[in-house]
C-alpha cells in the first residue's frame, strides 16, 4: 500500500479498464467511500506540461460542498470591499 505524505492517501486498488472504457471500483472501496448506485461522481484532472497525469474521483455533493466552502469567504471579500 502507497501512503501520500501525512497518510492521507493511499493506493487502494488498481484496476483494469475493459475494451468499452469501463473500470469497476471494488466493492470494499465504495463501500469505504459509501458510494452508493446512482450517485453522481466529478472526475477532476490534473494536468503536467499539457499532459493529464492524474485523474481524481470526488463524490460531486462532496465537491460542490468544498468549492462553495472555499470561494465563499473570497466572494463575501469582494462583495464586502468599498469600490
Amino acid at each position: 500500500m502507497s501512503k501520500c505524505e501525512g497518510d492521507t492517501c493511499r493506493i487502494d486498488a488498481v484496476v483494469t479498464m475493459d475494451v468499452k472504457g469501463q473500470i469497476v471500483l471494488p466493492k470494499d472501496l465504495r463501500e469505504k467511500a459509501n458510494m452508493k448506485p446512482n450517485d453522481k461522481i466529478a472526475l477532476v484532472a490534473c494536468e503536467k506540461d499539457g499532459e493529464v497525469c492524474c485523474i481524481m474521483m470526488v463524490k460531486a455533493e462532496r465537491l460542490v460542498g468544498a468549492v462553495t466552502q472555499t470561494l465563499s469567504p473570497l466572494v463575501k471579500g469582494l462583495t464586502n470591499k468599498e469600490s
